[in-house]
């Protein structure tokens, strides 16, 4: 799973009370991006479920594209 923080929505008032921020030191004026594994998502998801960490607040604004990814469809 790729975390881009400056491509989310929720960036601002949303940081305070993610699990990116609190748990592994992101800041709000800190830009760029963080891959997890499947593993690493569950155990995130597993300890906010719990109430022991907040949850992802990821929210992008468009469907995230990764930079090899082909298009589904072209047009031409």
């Amino acid at each position: 799973m790729l975390i881009d923080c400056d491509a989310c929505v929720m960036k601002g008032p949303g940081c305070q009370d993610c699990v990116v921020t609190v748990v592994l030191g992101f800041s709000e004026e800190r830009s760029g991006s963080l891959r997890i594994d499947d593993d690493e998502k569950a155990a995130l998801d597993a300890l906010a479920e719990s109430g022991l960490v907040p949850p992802l607040r990821l929210v992008h604004a468009v469907e995230s594209v990764e930079p090899d990814a082909v298009p589904k469809e072209q047009t031409g």
